[in-house]
């Protein structure tokens, strides 16, 4: 047989947590046709991985790159970090299924996403058909439905329960979301419109996931002081839908409950000793990035964002919202939990001198009270003002990202504009340097089980995520000895390093650390991945 590909003398990783092995891979027509020996006679291309380790490409199971394609085909931050499939639509946020005439609120809620894209589509199968006229992509497309969205599509921004013939139409869109081949169904419970669901509601809708063979994945309505009861509802959904959970980005949110990780893994524990298939992803690093509007209540997001921005100019409702974040705690209240000097402008249109800077560090340059300065931004902003935000503890994250039903994912993509998380730069290689590498916390082969076949798992991607004859030719090559991550909050963007080869359905898309402009890949549906 003649190969496209002979990857030769690397140590082989294969994804299942197995230790590594050494053995030559013969790749053709973009997939993984012999492990053994193979003749280099026979090669088109010869790759020597010697003292490489050679592993199946990463999956990023919690992406947001849903329109980041559209300005950027080859999705270069994700696929310089070794990341050859992305799972987007999370956190309840997806470009499609959408209503025509409420297409402004749609974009209007993925504000953080890159404006300069036409949504000209509605239906998700159109969404992902319009991905696909892009030509060969840079990584694999995998998506998910959000819950936000259908919400939008069929009653707006409103703080209500849908109707019951909403929840039907809910329910029709999402069902043809999926055969038309979205992966699950995802929710973003802290942010409008997703936060005024129920539970009810979410168990109606996860029930029609499940009988598509999809998975819900949810951010939890808390990741703070109502953690273990966020975590509850997530299992409850699981248990009466009967399906499938992924915990989105796990964390312990603010300093009053930092400790509390064993607590959080030992829920995800006893569900799975139950019966309820919940797992869960995360990120290697104790800052969070979302939009600036994430530090007010649900109630002052009622209506969408203009309304928004009329309450942030209203005196009255200023003051409302201050002593609402001083005095309660029965919401995710970031501000409290982790106090302003935490908390870190990374984008406005309005008042760019301030980014970079910490919302305790805009206030005395301005001379002004620090919700001033938050009421003032997002009045002028709303959805478009970013933070990140310095929320979690060390220990809780190295306890989470080691935990073995723990996926990596970055949460992360490249807006173009000012500062990004590091997290979209760097996320997998930070994890094979850190907790790997330094502090010998986890087992290398462990570590890309939880890149690859564990996510792959999830999705239930039965040929990716395996270094397997039959599977498709999705592999990184990397120096064990030096892969790192290189991107910080000051300098986001830098390359990781040690990141030597990728290669993406048999294309090779990165060789000695650089791109090679070459694309393999393409969009993938649920049931036909």
């Amino acid at each position: 047989m003649e190969y496209d590909i002979v990857i030769k003398n690397g140590k082989i990783i294969d994804g299942t947590g197995n230790p590594w092995f050494r053995a030559d891979i013969g790749i053709k027509d973009g997939r993984i046709v012999k492990i053994g020996l193979v003749s280099e006679n026979n090669a088109h291309r010869i790759i020597n991985a010697d003292g490489l380790v050679v592993a199946p490409g990463f999956i990023d199971i919690h992406a947001h790159d849903d329109l980041v394609f559209f300005n950027d085909p080859l999705n270069k931050p994700k696929l310089m970090q070794g990341i050859t499939t992305v799972i987007c639509g999370n956190c309840g946020m997806s470009p499609a299924p959408l209503s025509k005439r409420r297409v402004n609120e749609l974009k209007t809620y993925l504000g953080i996403f890159p404006t300069n894209v036409d949504f000209d589509w509605e239906s998700y199968g159109e969404y992902l058909h319009r991905i696909e006229e892009l030509g060969p992509l840079g990584t694999n497309f995998a998506g998910l439905v959000g819950h936000g969205t259908l919400r939008i599509a069929v009653m707006g921004v409103e703080a209500r329960d849908p109707e019951p013939e909403e929840l039907e139409d809910m329910k029709k869109l999402l069902a043809r979301s999926l055969r038309e081949g979205a992966f699950g169904m995802s929710t973003g419970l802290i942010y409008p419109p997703g936060c005024y669901a129920k539970t009810m509601e979410l168990i109606e809708l996860s029930r029609v996931v499940a009988s598509h063979g999809g998975y819900y994945a949810t951010h939890m309505r808390n990741e703070s002081t109502a953690v273990l009861e966020a975590i509850a509802e997530a299992i409850r959904i699981g248990r009466e839908a009967g399906v499938r959970v992924e915990i989105s980005h796990l964390k312990v949110l603010g300093k009053a409950n930092w400790g509390r990780a064993s607590e959080v893994l030992r829920m995800i524990e006893k569900a799975r000793e139950n019966g309820v298939d919940v797992t869960a992803d995360a990120y290697p690093y104790t800052a969070g990035s979302t939009y600036l509007a994430a530090l007010l209540p649900s109630w002052a997001h009622d209506g969408g964002e203009e309304k928004l921005k009329e309450r942030c100019r209203d005196p009255r409702v200023r003051e409302e919202l201050r002593k609402y974040i001083e005095e309660r705690d029965d919401w995710e209240n970031i501000a409290k939990q982790i106090g302003w000097e935490n908390i870190v402008l990374t984008y406005s249109p309005t008042y760019p001198e301030f980014i970079g800077k910490s919302i305790a560090e805009i206030a005395e340059m301005a001379d002004k009270d620090p919700y001033e300065v938050v009421f003032d931004i997002i009045a002028e902003d709303g959805f478009k003002a970013l933070m990140i935000d310095f929320i979690m503890n060390e220990g809780d994250v190295e306890k989470i990202i080691t935990h073995p039903y723990v996926a990596v994912g970055t949460d992360g993509f490249d807006l173009g504009v000012d500062k990004p998380h590091p997290r979209t730069y760097g996320a997998f290689p930070r994890v094979l340097k850190v907790y790997v590498r330094e502090k010998k916390i986890l087992r290398l082969e462990d570590a890309i089980r939880k890149m690859t076949s564990l996510p792959a798992q999830k999705l239930g991607l039965r040929d990716r995520g395996l270094i397997r004859e039959g599977c498709w030719a999705d592999i990184v090559i990397f120096d064990p000895k030096t892969v790192s991550d290189e991107a910080t909050y000051q300098e986001p963007r830098k390359k990781p390093k040690g990141i030597k080869y990728v290669i993406v359905n048999g294309v090779i898309e990165v060789e000695n650390e650089e791109l090679t402009g070459k694309r393999g890949g393409r969009v993938l549906r649920l049931n036909e991945a």
